[in-house]
């Protein structure tokens, strides 16, 4: 880039120059000319006016032509024909010659060109008297002599003009390319770019967009990725524990049906053994159904109607008295009454159930579960296990459980939460969660939209 700016001012500087030294040779010929015809004019006041044409000779030609210092002098008719001439005898027609056509036709002429007898360029003025012509010539340059005068010193300009300049380029493009330069330096970097130099401030600012467009597109695609990775992580989860969870069933009706059709069993074992394949059934479809649940919540498009909160949340716990049971959970429950939601009682229905199933599967024997139920929110806390705080961002995703055996005792698919979410977000409601290992964790639900008021009619 340095040679290109370089050239490029040596070239036009060297194109201006000719250019200057064309039109100046142009003007100092046409000055030249002017000039001439001036003192042509002088010259041919000289002349004896009082002379008739039988007076006009050679020898006068010629004495009038050392007066005039050399000029060359020539005597025509009136109609332009040769009388005398200075320098030669010629006596072939002038008429046609442009100066004395033009002394004819309006009294006197000028012309410039080279003469044909002698070879050498003259200026021509030619005068009309009474009954003839006087034509006075004197020596001039021709345009194109000036050009070829000039040329020598307009090629010593040109290689001074070089060397000036490569010289002034040369520093030059240090003071102007030093800033882009740095420019340049400075968005390699990968920094916030910054101009001393005004013109350049719009570039910086559109380099400054750019590296910020593409940290923010390089940062999209990491969280992207990270995502791809983590849901790619919760589904291999998700596989290896609904795989472990169908086999388990599948294996138990499997094993229990042979026997059955051995007949090998007694009509208690039996029937025992019959009540084993119809609950593994059970099992099983309740898996599938998860599943399929999971799945159709996206393209699920209902209409919302009040739904009373507070009866759905007592129910819930009815039903899940057994399990309280079972577990040696005590339940603590504060529902508040009247709670009236905006939506659709099976969604609602899913959300309780699945929250505080999973505050009891994931219980220690003897813990305990607290159950809140206001017009703003619904919390479910634990004494539980907790969850670490690696997986606390996890939880909420597909396929994703707290405990990773698959012959635990706490059974889950990693469907439960990631439904609530899903839910949630279709309602527009908050989800969040506390939690910490060995301690317990904390689920809320809040019942708002985004301008914060809670859906109701």
């Amino acid at each position: 880039m340095k040679k290109r700016i370089m050239w490029t001012g040596f070239v036009i500087t060297a194109i201006a120059l000719i250019v200057f030294s064309v039109i100046s040779a142009e003007v100092y010929y046409d000055n030249s000319v002017a000039y001439s015809q001036s003192y042509l004019r002088a010259y041919m006041a000289a002349f004896d006016e009082t002379r008739t044409v039988d007076m006009l000779d050679g020898d006068y030609a010629k004495q009038l032509s050392e007066a005039l210092g050399g000029a060359r002098v020539t005597f025509l008719t009136a109609e332009g024909e040769f009388i005398a001439d200075s320098e030669d005898e010629d006596d072939s027609s002038r008429s046609m010659r442009p100066e004395v056509r033009a002394a004819i036709e309006a009294g006197e002429g000028f012309d410039t060109r080279t003469s044909q007898t002698l070879g050498v360029t003259f200026l021509y003025y030619c005068k009309q008297f009474d009954g003839y012509l006087v034509r006075i010539a004197e020596r001039t340059q021709s345009l194109w002599g000036i050009y070829l005068d000039a040329l020598p010193a307009v090629a010593v300009f040109l290689v001074a003009d070089a060397f000036v300049c490569l010289f002034f380029s040369y520093l030059s493009i240090g003071f102007i390319l030093k800033p882009l330069e740095q420019l340049a330096r400075d968005a390699a970097g990968k920094k916030r770019v910054t101009a001393s130099v005004p013109e350049l401030r719009p570039f910086a600012e559109i380099i400054n967009r750019m590296n910020e467009d593409a940290e923010a597109r390089v940062q999209e695609i990491a969280e992207e990725h990270g995502q791809v990775v983590k849901a790619q992580q919760s589904k291999d989860e998700f596989i290896a524990n609904i795989t472990h969870e169908m086999n388990t069933p599948l294996t138990s009706i499997r094993g229990f049906a042979e026997l059955l059709a051995s007949g090998a069993l007694d009509a208690e074992r039996s029937a025992r053994a019959a009540q084993t394949v119809l609950t593994q059934s059970e099992r099983l479809q309740s898996l599938v159904a998860s599943i399929i649940n999971y799945s159709e919540i996206d393209s699920e498009d209902l209409p919302l109607y009040e739904v009373d909160a507070s009866r759905v949340a007592r129910e819930t716990l009815a039903a899940l008295t057994p399990e309280f049971r079972e577990k040696k959970v005590v339940l603590l429950s504060e529902i508040g009454e009247g709670v009236i939601l905006m939506s659709r009682q099976e969604r609602v229905t899913e959300i309780f159930g699945n929250i505080i199933r999973n505050a009891i599967r994931y219980n220690r024997e003897g813990g305990s579960v607290s159950v809140l139920l206001t017009q703003d929110e619904f919390t479910v806390s634990d004494t539980g296990i907790g969850i670490s705080q690696e997986n606390l961002d996890r939880i909420f995703d597909r396929f994703f459980t707290v405990d990773k055996s698959h012959n635990g005792k706490n059974g889950g698919f990693g469907l439960g939460l990631s439904v609530v979410k899903k839910l949630c977000k279709k309602q527009g409601w908050s989800l969040s969660v506390e939690s910490k290992e060995g301690t317990g964790s904390t689920f809320r639900v809040g019942f708002h939209d985004d301008e914060g008021d809670v859906p109701r009619k």
